[in-house]
């Protein structure tokens, strides 16, 4: 059973950094599509960034991260980061990990992250 375990969340000043991890198990990672999303209580789920299998992120990160967050991942640690620079109060959301496999999308729980102006 694939499982996904986010961390790195937490609170920081606007203008500051972050870095998400997104760790699977249960996986064939390598193979596997990584989607981060963001969310606000009461609106809709907003994709932030996305990286193949083959590593490949671009054209797929949200115009309003572009500049900003980075998305990558390790295979061998069965790993995906989300690097976030020059945080906004804007960015404030719960961030989540999702792993596409053989067609089945799994989730994580989330990662808190604050940013205070």
């Amino acid at each position: 059973q694939v499982q996904l375990v986010e961390s790195g969340g937490g609170l920081v000043q606007a203008g500051g950094s972050l870095r998400l991890s997104c760790t699977a198990s249960g996986s064939d990672f390598s193979t596997t599509f990584i989607a981060w999303y963001r969310q606000n209580p009461g609106k809709q789920r907003e994709l932030v960034a996305t990286i193949t299998r083959y590593g490949d992120s671009s054209p797929n990160i949200a115009d309003s991260v572009k500049g900003r967050f980075t998305i990558s991942r390790d295979n061998a640690k069965k790993t995906a980061y989300l690097q976030m620079n020059s945080l906004k109060v804007e960015d404030t959301a719960r961030y989540y990990c999702m792993l596409r496999q053989m067609g089945s999308e799994y989730w994580g729980q989330g990662t808190q992250v604050t940013v205070s102006s």
